[in-house]
């Protein structure tokens, strides 16, 4: 992968530099601020950028707001948000965006190195990978409170471990049930979400940012 990284604290960021050339990928750009990050993604074209949020000069929302700008300048460019903070406003905004392609870890959630280089590669090859403290904050900030409110406890699981892009399989083992027990929760979510038939892989995002397009 190409993949420019966009982090204010240089430790943090020279660590993800080293982690990342150790296996194998090209780091082509690093910087520490938002207006930089854009200027690398112009001239390098990456296949992925890895986004803290709050940068210089505000240590606000920098850096999600950058991201946005990325997604509707070059849609092919993967973002993986890789932050200590929910930021639900700009958050749902930018997974609004598009349904493929963008990704949300929390700092102190990733526990293991090769967790975090897969969910960069699945991002960079258009897939999501999103926290589920992510998933649970934004529903929670979301207006589209009434679907939420159809769907069943275990819905609401099953559709939580399909925004950390899981597939079937991996969703029955992690809640030890069968395939077509999976099957049948995932159907319902479409059900209830109104998302018609267009392509399966297009639907699991959708069910997921449905509840951000509030």
């Amino acid at each position: 992968m190409r993949i420019v990284i966009a982090e204010d604290a240089a430790i943090l960021r020279d660590g993800l530099i080293q982690l990342l050339t150790d296996r194998g990928h090209d780091v082509v750009a690093a910087v520490g601020d938002g207006d930089a990050l854009r200027a690398a993604v112009a001239e390098h074209d990456p296949d992925v950028a890895v986004v803290d949020i709050r940068m210089p000069p505000g240590f606000t929302d920098e850096g999600l707001r950058a991201a946005i700008a990325i997604r509707r300048e070059r849609p092919n460019v993967g973002v993986l948000v890789f932050s200590q903070w929910v930021e639900t406003r700009y958050a749902a905004e930018l997974l609004a965006t598009s349904s493929s392609g963008v990704g949300y870890l929390l700092k102190d959630r990733v526990a293991d190195v090769s967790e975090f280089v897969e969910a960069l590669t699945r991002v960079a090859a258009g897939g999501t990978a999103l926290d589920p403290e992510v998933v649970r904050q934004l529903l929670g900030a979301s207006r589209r409170g009434d679907a939420l409110a159809a769907l069943t406890p275990r819905e609401r699981e099953v559709l939580g471990l399909m925004a950390e892009g899981r597939s079937n399989a991996a969703i029955a083992r992690e809640l030890v049930v069968t395939d077509r027990a999976v099957e049948k929760h995932v159907a319902n979510i479409f059900t209830k979400l109104d998302l018609p038939p267009s392509g399966e892989d297009h639907r699991r995002v959708l069910a997921v940012l449905r509840y951000l397009d509030g």
